[in-house]
């Protein structure tokens, strides 16, 4: 019999967005200032894996139709090495790396910033923002009533401004909502939507071309269709891990669903909306975030019996998901459980995983997990273990967190540590409700002698500034000035880089760079750092598009910067197509939409359902 989970029992997105106080004057943006944007894509072939090139996609081509063929449930057990897919798939670094001491900002009472080490300072540097660039954007959006939704994974001087921003208007504006929101890729679109009904007349999407296509989607099934949504670059801003969709290989692996009576396919939301679309023609499909993957599958195992679910296309978290299901299994009522922890038997299973899964569904769901094997990040098989023996050895007592995305090593660790509540693994969002949570544990303790957290940083560096946020804001909350915050990002001194006409290390004279990331910010060099599609987003960028649309509207709609803002505009790859006889807009958009049902209900809507069982 089928059930519908309860939302308490499953990490769910949340959208905690960031500020700064105290002004520190800046002149051109971060990147622009250093040099960094020319030198980071100079240098594409480090590594050498690194391209910015889209592979041969699969799709519709230049025809008007083609043939179809709370918390985090994972967070309270322990990970031993074992052997599983995810192993199979992680790989030692091509070369040497000597770690001993990753760089990291010490989050200190009153708000204080500390950083160690190049690449923290170049993050901190920016962390306080100038007051005259945020009052003067601030007046700018308010003027032509534009709204901004960017993803986390900004820049820190772009995070810095926007969120000062946010606070800007929250003093001044008598709007219900900023015209600034810091969030996932999902919640994007739905800010996008509250300043469209608050009378926005054009939105500023900061991410990578797909947030962009998405969020224009979701403003269009809400009746904003109309208005504009602007990237920050006129040039494609790719993303490896969604390419990695695109290719006819993904199609050939869909196809391969065609001769099982009940298939699933449970596609990561980070995608195109051309992807969906051919996966929708090819085979019953469902989007899914990194904070309701495990939910989703959990619950479309219990209600279709003898469920095949495929999985793509990041590979490292479908492989994580089967680690996730093996641990349990291996910890169940017969299993080898640490002294003190509960095992996970059917009662536990049915209390914290899913009220209609046991040990036996358990182990059914694992078998039907059909992951596709070629959807990594371009360089996230170079995942150094040099860096995680050195998290290991040097970093015992750090706290440690990680995305679902990264590679077997580091999520090994953070799953060892889960066990006694000190680590997690999970979405964006899961990694900054537990360093939130852990930080006010201790700040509410009234501890007299002084203490510094430990977190080790296993997602993208960007992340830093909503973590700064929040850290600060509940340390000057409790008014405790004995607990410190230090936030460790697990990158190795190989994995930044000079620009050009520099001549040492200190960030003094010197661009400090990470060096080439992939989709969630794990370096060719072995650690956590930045994404460089993400980084193609700056200050000067986001001024010069607001600065188009203001003459543009001056100008009444027309003039050069009409004709220059289609540019900026999102891919628009599948409008007028049909696949099948069906518009590719609605094949696309159809798993999104399936996804915000389940995330209401609980459950997998009928018409999904109905598809699955070989429904029309």
């Amino acid at each position: 019999m089928s059930s519908c989970s309860s939302s308490s029992r499953f990490a769910t997105a949340a959208v905690i967005s960031a500020s700064r106080r105290g002004p520190m004057k800046i002149g051109k943006s971060m990147m622009q200032q250093r040099g960094l944007t020319s030198t980071l894509f100079r240098h594409r072939n480090i590594g050498g894996t690194f391209a910015t090139s889209s592979p041969k996609r699969f799709g519709m081509g230049n025809d008007e139709s083609a043939e179809s063929g709370a918390r985090s449930p994972f967070a309270s057990f322990s990970y031993p090495i074992m052997n599983t897919r995810a192993l199979s798939s992680a790989a030692t670094a091509a070369f040497d790396q000597s770690v001993d001491v990753f760089p990291s900002l010490v989050i200190g009472a009153n708000g204080t910033i500390e950083p160690q080490g190049s690449f923290a300072e170049a993050q901190a540097q920016f962390l306080e923002p100038d007051e005259d660039e945020v009052k003067t954007l601030s007046e700018k959006l308010l003027s032509v009533n534009m709204g901004i939704v960017a993803h986390y994974y900004m820049d820190v001087e772009l995070q810095g401004v926007l969120t000062a921003v946010q606070k800007e208007q929250q003093l001044t504006s008598n709007k219900k909502n900023p015209t600034v929101a810091i969030a996932d890729s999902l919640a994007m679109g739905d800010y996008a939507v509250k300043m469209c009904e608050e009378g926005a007349e054009a939105i500023a999407c900061l991410g990578v071309d797909f947030m962009s296509e998405s969020v224009a989607t979701i403003m269009a099934r809400n009746g904003f269709g109309h208005v504009p949504v602007y990237r920050l670059n006129a040039n494609p801003i790719g993303c490896s891990l969604a390419e990695s969709a695109e290719r006819e290989s993904y199609r050939a692996w869909l196809n391969t669903a065609k001769n099982d009576a009940s298939a699933l396919h449970v596609v990561y939301i980070n995608t195109s909306l051309e992807t969906k679309a051919v996966s929708t023609s090819i085979v019953p499909t469902i989007t899914c975030t990194s904070s309701n993957v495990l939910a989703t599958i959990l619950q479309a195992s219990s209600q279709i019996p003898d469920l095949k679910i495929l999985y793509g296309p990041d590979t490292y978290m479908g492989d994580n998901l089967v680690t996730m299901i093996d641990s349990i299994l291996e910890h169940g009522k017969d299993g080898q459980c640490a002294a003190g922890e509960e095992p996970w038997d059917d009662a536990r299973i049915a209390r914290d995983l899913h009220p209609a899964h046991d040990t036996a569904s358990l182990k059914r769901l694992r078998d039907s997990i059909d992951v596709y094997p070629s959807g990594n990040c371009v360089v996230h098989h170079m995942f150094g273990a040099e860096v995680v023996s050195a998290v290991k050895r040097n970093y015992d007592d750090a706290y440690v967190t990680a995305h679902l995305e990264v590679p077997g090593e580091m999520f090994e660790i953070a799953m060892e540590k889960s066990l006694a509540d000190k680590g997690v693994v999970g979405s964006t969002s899961d990694i900054l409700k537990f360093i939130s949570r852990k930080v006010a544990e201790a700040a509410e303790d009234n501890a007299t002698e002084c203490r510094r957290l430990k977190f080790i940083l296993g997602t993208e560096a960007g992340m830093v500034t909503s973590i700064v946020k929040s850290v600060r804001e509940i340390l000057g909350r409790t008014g405790n000035d004995k607990i410190e915050a230090e936030i460790v990002f697990p990158v190795s001194s190989d994995a930044v880089m000079a620009a050009d006409g520099s001549t040492d290390q200190s960030t003094g004279g010197l661009a400090i760079v990470p060096g080439v990331a992939g989709g969630e910010g794990c370096s060719t060099a072995g650690g956590c750092a930045t994404c460089p599609f993400m980084k193609m987003n700056d200050l000067d960028a986001l001024n010069d598009v607001v600065d188009m649309v203001m003459k543009q509207k001056a100008n009444g709609g027309a003039g050069a910067e009409a004709a220059e803002l289609k540019a900026f505009l999102p891919p628009n790859r599948v409008q007028g197509k049909m696949i099948g006889g069906v518009s590719a807009v609605e094949l696309g958009s159809e798993p999104i939409l399936f996804m915000r049902q389940f995330m209401q209900e609980k459950c997998l809507p009928e018409a999904l359902v109905k598809k699955i069982n070989g429904g029309i």
